[in-house]
């Protein structure tokens, strides 16, 4: 039996198929149409999923959306009455575009899957999964658990903001639910838009930028924001909020009780978004505690699985597998919308169909995360002769050789390999990856690669086997999905004067032996790699450990700042043509920038609208 789902006309649009259970195939919209964050209906992504299980879509059962229009069309309504007659602008601006993409989605639905099927029986075939039964889907049936509590939180989806559910078997109970218009993710997502940066996009920033400051405002915060409760529930004080009705996330009520407007985002950021970036990220984090910490209490159960876009918050989930209320946890790693396309044909598959789900022997369903499209070596060579690119075919020892030479010489070495991840993060298939020894690292990926602010952190991808040798985190964290701090045995004593500087002077100092990938908290977002699912990146962390004595390397998303990550041979040899990256491994093939037609440079620092 094939299940195809769906997610698509708000952001991070997905397809994914799955075959008797098994993940076949998945990936966002944007690889293919280069646009970021794409919302439009995932045609590529869905002829890439078929392709990939070798039928058309005549050959698939269901297929599923991974939200419900109507009732996300009734939330939008009830709201605009319950705060009438404040945003009647909006509203009147708004009603058209909903009436089309919510009212009659299910029309608009059948008529993109007709091009793939003349014909299709949208009646029998075409079936709606919940929001967050999509995302619970997506977090415990491809988990290791048999038995798990599942938590989801984001934004919103119909009404619910955050739910728990309880998964046994193929079966999911939803237990709890908190409404819109409360909403930790759409809290997150006002700071980020106060802040200065782009909302649903740059959340990540925030989390990233929150160590160089103080949480000055969290008393602020919990006294006039949000009414939170022990056992984690919470009410947002909607006075201060404009997202019900307007066109902003915040409003002056908001500016009045943090000292001013919103940072515009050519503005340079100061100490106080520092601070304000610390303080909700304090406050996200015990609301999670508080929750995750009642929940064990409640249930006696020992797994945690998570997915929603606050599960992409991966300082908070770090904090909850150290706090040790649940044994063991588990985190989607296309945990926002994207992933509600895997949940929903999964859902439909278990829970709507009742098949028996057998867990497998490895480490989880996911297969790592590689659903994406691969490229045999032909193919490679073909495309890449095709727009001007000179290369070395080497064999697979060769290459692996060359490539850690490289690391170990300090060089940005652009990575593509395998099958594309999905999901937000890159985990050594579309990879930009460096030495970690570097000081100056950090920067140089930033400034002459990324193109992106400075104060960015990096990931380490660490070799499975060595990282609790290196980091304070004895799991798996193959998603990078988890933060811990970096051993003290290899830390670096910091200077008085070092410990005396604020904000983003913290950002110079080199804190451990690996300063590329530290944070200025000693703090690191940390990806295991493993033999078992990705062998020729675990080969070459182990070539690189050979020569250095170091089993890490910087692991960053092949991509420039604004890009969505490079999704064909095409676009990686442009991003390597545009970038200050020196070597380029596509499949065997090696690419070194000074071998380049000169002609080919790009402008790429300013071909994509920043995020």
């Amino acid at each position: 039996m094939r299940i195809l789902g769906i997610s698509a006309f708000y952001h991070d649009s997905a397809a994914a198929l799955v075959e008797d259970g098994h993940i076949v195939a998945a990936a966002q919209e944007e690889r293919f149409t280069r646009k970021k964050h794409d919302d439009a209906f995932p045609s590529n992504a869905i002829a890439y999923c078929l392709e990939a299980a070798g039928c058309d879509l005549e050959g698939v059962d269901h297929v599923v959306f991974y939200d419900k229009p109507f009732i996300k069309f009734e939330r939008l309504l009830e709201t605009y009455v319950a705060f009438a007659p404040r945003g009647f602008a909006s509203f009147a601006m708004a009603v058209p575009i909903w009436i089309k993409e919510k009212l009659f989605q299910k029309d608009v639905l059948r008529k993109k899957l007709a091009r793939f099927e003349e014909g299709f029986d949208s009646e029998t075939r075409l079936l709606f999964s919940e929001h967050h039964q999509s995302h619970a889907a997506s977090a415990f049936y491809p988990s290791p658990f048999d038995e798990a509590v599942v938590l989801t939180m984001d934004g919103v989806g119909e009404w619910a903001t955050t739910s728990v559910a309880i998964g046994r078997g193929n079966r999911l109970e939803t237990i709890k639910e908190i409404h819109f218009p409360h909403s930790l993710g759409l809290l997150y997502s006002a700071f980020t838009y106060y802040t200065g940066f782009r909302v649903n996009s740059g959340e990540y920033k925030v989390m990233g930028l929150a160590p160089y400051g103080e949480p000055k405002y969290v008393d602020l915060i919990l006294e006039n924001i949000i009414d939170l409760k022990e056992d984690g529930s919470f009410r947002l004080n909607l006075d201060y909020f404009d997202y019900c009705t307007g066109l902003t996330m915040t409003n002056k009520r908001f500016d009045a009780l943090f000292g001013g407007p919103p940072r515009r985002s050519d503005e340079p950021v100061r100490q106080k978004e520092m601070d304000l970036a610390a303080s909700v990220q304090a406050v996200t984090e015990e609301v999670v505690l508080r929750m995750t910490r009642a929940l064990a209490a409640e249930t006696g159960i020992d797994n945690l699985c998570l997915a929603g876009g606050v599960a992409l918050n991966c300082v908070a989930n770090g904090k909850v597998l150290r706090d040790g209320a649940f044994k063991n946890i588990w985190v989607q790693p296309a945990a926002g919308d994207a992933g509600g396309a895997l949940g929903a044909a999964l859902a439909a598959y278990y829970w709507n169909l009742g098949n028996e789900r057998k867990l497998g022997d490895g480490m989880d369903g996911m297969a790592g995360g590689y659903l994406g499209p691969e490229f045999d070596q032909q193919d490679i060579e073909t495309r890449l002769k095709s727009i001007g690119a000179v290369f070395e075919v080497m064999d697979d020892n060769g290459l692996i050789d060359e490539v850690a030479d490289a690391l170990a010489d300090e060089k940005a070495v652009g990575w593509f390999q395998g099958r594309m991840e999905f999901g937000p993060r890159a985990l050594g298939g579309r990879s930009i990856i460096g030495d970690p020894r570097s000081p100056s690292m950090q920067k140089t990926l930033n400034l002459k690669v990324k193109y992106r602010e400075s104060f960015r952190p990096f990931a380490p991808s660490v070799l499975a086997e060595d990282v609790a040798d290196w980091f304070e985190i004895k799991e798996a964290s193959p998603y990078m999905l988890m933060v811990a701090d970096v051993q003290p045995k290899r830390r670096r004593e910091m200077s008085a004067d070092e410990q005396a500087l604020f904000g983003i002077d913290k950002l110079n100092v080199a804190r451990s032996e690996i300063p590329a990938v530290t944070h200025v908290d000693y703090s690191a977002r940390i990806q295991t790699v493993h033999k078992e699912t990705n062998s020729r990146y675990h080969a070459l962390i182990s070539a690189f450990k050979a020569r250095t004595g170091c089993p890490v390397v910087v692991n960053t998303s092949f991509n420039v700042r604004g890009e969505p990550i490079v999704g064909s041979p095409e676009d990686a040899f442009r991003c390597f043509m545009g970038t200050g990256m020196e070597v380029l491994a596509v499949g065997n093939c090696l690419l070194r920038k000074e071998a380049q037609d000169p002609a080919l440079k790009l402008d790429y620092k300013n071909a994509f609208e920043l995020d």
